[in-house]
């Protein structure tokens, strides 16, 4: 009867840094247009708020080379002890944020310092998701992969949330010279007391006993190219489906905000308040299409959600900037977060099950990454410089429909179940790559 309680407490100890990490990012991308006047001032609004965008996306660069230090350090050293140093350096990352004089007080080092900090963010985000990742479904009770793995997504859903409301807070509480003179700084204090929270919460859990049953075989150090060679088919499926998945993450979940006011000509707080219903929606769907990949297996659900997603995002929006509306934005966020919550539900698990133990996370870690790098960070950015350029308000359905296509031609390659610890590369101890 002891045994949920250990299970709950693992649970909570990689959620709650995947939520400190999604939540000063959705914040971030929220306040875009707040952050673009205080520290990338221009004569030219679209300049200003491209520049913040960019910012946003440097982080990014960041990423891949967290995903292989911090992999690497997880299938060695173990999940628990790369969680620790994830979540203290997001912390002072956060911190950074939160505390960083604008371009009024100290010019220059202003955008430098948040550029700083957004490249820290992006180092220790890195190892994040497939650290906390590796560590729920290697916890998780046999026949029960796939919905401890949906938690993780769950997880990002909550920090989304949390951003909206703080959003959704601060533009209906405050005037907007209140929020440019101190009130943006409240969302990022409030996400700065997750870190001790987490940090404690980390520092308290046991590892996994997959990865410790692991550690105790003689399994070779694996290099990265190696891996990249041992595993091309996983890496290239991985890296696929988070495609469709970032791309989701970041227009649907996010960007959207930024779309409703300068696009449809919406208010801020009618565009968080949109938000906050389909995040709601999401949150609850998410663990059920999990435990429907329990049954059904992962591949079936992500076939599924990604068919939705590509059928769904062009006759939305095509219908919402027809007659831009408060009532129309919910049911277009409410329909695509439907698919959205299909596909998170299984794709943890999914990613997790492309490799054995031993290279679980430096491998999720690397494909994970890359394709949020290179799909994910850029993609408000993209998204809007297309707006501009061609004139078409209705990119961001492209861009989805893109993603969709690539997660789905991923879905149909990828491996559908690793069952066991996953030893696939048990070797003599002395051989090493």
């Amino acid at each position: 009867m002891d045994r949920p309680v250990p299970r709950l407490r693992q649970v909570v100890a990689a959620v709650i840094g995947n939520a400190l990490e999604w939540y000063d990012f959705v914040v971030y991308g929220f306040l875009a247009v707040v952050i673009a006047r205080l520290f990338f001032p221009s004569t030219s609004e679209y300049a200003s708020l491209l520049l913040t965008l960019a910012t946003f996306g440097v982080g990014f660069f960041m990423r891949p080379v967290g995903a292989i230090v911090l992999g690497l350090y997880a299938d060695r050293k173990g999940r628990k002890a790369a969680l620790q140093l994830v979540i203290l350096l997001m912390t002072v990352a956060v911190a950074m944020v939160a505390f960083a004089p604008t371009y009024a007080a100290i010019g220059l080092g202003a955008p430098i310092l948040m550029v700083v900090a957004r490249s820290l963010q992006g180092f220790a985000t890195g190892g994040e998701f497939s650290s906390a990742t590796s560590f729920l479904v290697e916890c998780a009770p046999s026949g029960r992969r796939g919905f401890y793995g949906s938690l993780q997504m769950v997880g990002q859903a909550l920090s989304a949330l949390g951003g909206a409301l703080a959003g959704a807070l601060l533009t209906r509480a405050l005037a907007p010279e209140q929020i440019d003179a101190w009130g943006w700084r409240i969302p990022f204090l409030v996400g700065l007391l997750i870190g001790p929270v987490g940090l404690y919460i980390r520092r308290h859990v046991d590892e996994t006993e997959e990865f410790k049953a692991c550690a105790a075989a003689p399994v070779r150090r694996v290099a990265v190219r190696v891996l990249l060679l041992e595993h091309t088919r996983a890496v290239a499926a991985s890296f696929g489906l988070v495609v469709c998945g970032t791309t989701a993450y970041y227009i649907v979940l996010l960007y959207m905000p930024t779309y409703a006011k300068t696009q449809l000509a919406l208010s801020l707080g009618d565009a968080f308040q949109a938000q906050v219903i389909a995040l709601v929606w999401l949150i609850a769907l998410i663990p059920l299409f999990g435990h429907l990949s329990d049954r059904v297996g992962q591949r079936s659900v992500l076939i599924a959600a990604t068919i939705a997603y590509f059928v769904l995002p062009y006759p939305l929006l095509s219908w919402v900037h027809a007659a831009p509306s408060a009532g129309r934005l919910v049911v277009m966020q409410v329909a695509m977060c439907t698919a959205v919550g299909a596909f998170f539900g299984a794709i943890s698990t999914a990613l997790a099950e492309q490799f054995p133990t031993e290279v679980r996370s430096t491998g999720m870690g690397i494909a994970y990454n890359f394709a949020v790098m290179l799909f994910g960070g850029f993609a408000p950015f993209i998204v809007t410089w297309v707006i501009k350029e061609t004139g078409t308000a209705l990119a961001p359905a492209f861009y989805v429909m893109f993603g969709a296509t690539v997660g789905f031609a991923s879905a149909l390659w990828m491996v559908e179940s690793r069952p066991g610890p996953g030893l696939a590369l048990a070797a003599p101890a002395e051989e090493t790559a």
